[in-house]
């Protein structure tokens, strides 16, 4: 029975022909060139504005030669235009997926990635732009865009220099994107000379004026932010991205009822997620809660609505499943460790799901003179990706670590620990005077097996915090990490257990040099708590840590803007304002909470 169906990504074409294609029954591509004609009007139509003509002439020819990569290209284009975001991104990636080799549906794939924010799969598809073109300044560009969205700046700055030199003269929209890499960097200062030469050149890209007025903004210059929104706006009259970056900087300045106007305007539905989310913020700052978790609610479904990932439950349970089959007491006593290089700075893991107080730990430590601060470092789950192809071997993470008893593989451990010190050492973190950096990558506690092999002596801190609180506080952010689970106030609950669950195995299997950190401990009693933490990790008392707000550097975490506050306790047990909201959040938690020893 011929299948007749529609293809579920919404190309209009039937699925056997889109989504459903069996690409080794497809003609040659010189087989289609009797179509020739039948695409033209298609391309004529659109030309005229008759979308509806040009699409359905552009489906015949698919349905007739499905493997057309013309007319494949064209319905995408068709699909972009209309507002079909998964039946273009289907399309494309049948284009990529057929011909590896075309730059153009390369480079737009990799667009559509970066934008809804799948990096990782972006980055893919980047680095193979530039082996298609390596001297090809957009195949530089989305490199840098996409490593720097990574947070891996310092190679992406690369890339940008390179879109510079390929380019041979000044592109003030380079100038641009180089200046928000290194606004990422912290390197403020020559952040701020770049975007000031690319104004220069072009001084009415809005864009540029909106990337100057973030950096002004985290480097706490808010008069000229405010003062660069609002040239901004004279080229882009109520703009949301605009008037969400001034309702921030006006909540900085305990403006709320000003910045709650600029988003409170008729037409909720006009709102984004950023500023639902911005807004329930506001609204949390103003005592007015159950207005807060409405809006945090709309963000959530708002993101949905326009594509964002759902949690992947099941992918989460089966690596939490295989690392706790492999990480076992009676197994690690057979497999080696790497040993100290004495002769680099190391690691201090700061190890927390998102929205527990890592960011607040960072500052602290970093105002040490022997601590530098490395952010979210991606380098341990890269480490997880390469082992197998380092290791050749044909099992993947966690089981490829069985490779380790073959005689020729006996000094993996070591290589892959030189690899992540090597990557530190590019990104600059090895610091004149320290002898440690700090890697706080969310949910890097997922890997505390594989950390204590890599870094047994280096100091591991688990950052914990009351799990309603996390819960709620994720809840009010758009985060990505731990497999989306961000997306629903039940799915973020959930990968908390899960990741709970899989630390508590850790600690009953694993050696390491472990210290839980309760962040209601650190604001009962700052300086004891900092005091025991840099003795843990073997540095002298230093009082600047004890002024974290007064550290200079760029955080680059949603936590940018708190932890320029002094040490407060409004965030300490935020939960109970939202104890009835909570409800489905509570029953999944409920015995985490109690094995945490928290109370409700």
């Amino acid at each position: 029975m011929v299948d007749l169906s529609p293809c579920a990504c919404g190309s209009g074409l039937r699925r056997l022909r889109c989504c459903g294609l069996d690409a080794a029954g497809l003609s040659p591509p010189g087989a289609s060139a009797v179509l020739a004609p039948l695409l033209a009007e298609a391309e004529a139509a659109l030309a005229a504005g008759e979308t509806e003509t040009a699409a359905g002439k552009t489906r015949q020819a698919l349905e007739l030669a499905p493997g057309w990569e013309e007319a494949l290209i064209l319905l995408f284009r068709i699909c972009r235009a209309t507002g079909q975001h998964e039946a273009a991104e289907a399309l494309i990636r049948r284009v990529v997926t057929l011909n590896p080799n075309h730059f153009w549906a390369t480079n737009e794939l990799t667009l559509l990635l970066l934008a809804k924010g799948a990096l990782a799969e972006a980055e893919l598809h980047a680095r193979n732009a530039v082996r298609i073109a390596p001297q090809n300044a957009q195949a530089h560009n989305l490199m840098g865009l996409a490593l720097t969205e990574a947070n891996r700046p310092l190679v992406g700055e690369y890339h940008y220099r390179r879109v510079l030199e390929l380019a041979q003269g000044e592109e003030p929209v380079t100038l641009a994107n180089l200046a928000w890499n290194l606004k990422t960097q912290g390197r403020m200062a020559e952040a701020r000379a770049l975007y000031q030469r690319s104004m220069a050149l072009k001084p009415d890209v809005p864009q540029t004026i909106l990337g100057y007025a973030k950096l002004e903004e985290a480097d706490r210059q808010f008069t000229r932010a405010l003062e660069l929104l609002d040239l901004a706006e004279r080229l882009l009259p109520a703009n949301s991205s605009l008037q969400l970056v001034r309702a921030t900087i006006l909540a900085r300045l305990k403006r709320h009822e000003e910045a709650l106007a600029l988003l409170d305007r008729p037409g909720e539905e006009s709102l984004g997620p950023s500023e639902l989310s911005e807004k329930g913020r506001l609204l949390d700052a103003m005592g007015r809660h159950d207005e807060a978790f409405a809006c945090f609610r709309q963000g959530k479904a708002r993101a949905l609505e326009l594509g964002a990932p759902r949690y992947m439950a099941a992918a989460a349970a089966e690596m939490a499943a295989r690392l706790q089959g492999f990480f076992t007491a009676r197994r690690l006593k057979t497999l080696p460790v790497a040993a100290r290089r004495p002769d680099t700075p190391q690691p201090v893991f700061i190890l927390g799901f998102p929205r527990s107080g890592t960011t607040l730990i960072e500052q602290t430590l970093s105002v040490h003179p022997q601590i530098a601060a490395g952010d979210e470092l991606p380098f341990i789950n890269d480490i997880t990706a390469l082992m197998p192809r380092l290791f050749a071997s044909p099992l993947t993470y966690p089981e490829a670590l069985a490779e380790l008893w073959m005689g020729d593989q006996r000094d993996g451990l070591e290589e892959l620990r030189d690899y992540y010190l090597n990557r530190a050492r590019k990104a600059g973190l090895f610091r004149e005077g320290a002898a440690f950096f700090t890697d706080k990558m969310p949910l890097n506690e997922t890997h505390l097996g594989l950390i204590a092999l890599l870094f047994p002596e280096s100091p591991v801190i688990h950052v914990l915090r009351h799990p309603l609180d996390v819960v709620l506080s994720a809840y009010s952010n758009h985060l990505t990490h731990g497999y989306f689970c961000a997306a629903e106030l039940e799915s973020i609950a959930q990968h908390y257990v899960l990741i709970a669950g899989l630390v508590a195995h850790y600690r009953e299997n694993v050696p390491a040099r472990y210290l839980a950190l309760r962040y209601e401990d650190m604001v009962n009693g700052q300086e004891r708590e900092v005091r025991n933490l840099l003795d843990f990790i073997g540095v002298g008392f230093d009082p600047r840590c004890l002024a974290f707000e007064e550290n200079t550097r760029y955080a680059r975490t949603a936590s940018y803007a708190q932890v320029t506050e002094k040490l407060y306790d409004r965030s300490r047990y935020r939960y109970r304002a939202y104890l009835s909201h909570l409800a489905p959040a509570v029953e999944i938690l409920r015995p985490v909470i109690t094995r945490l020893g928290y109370e409700i």
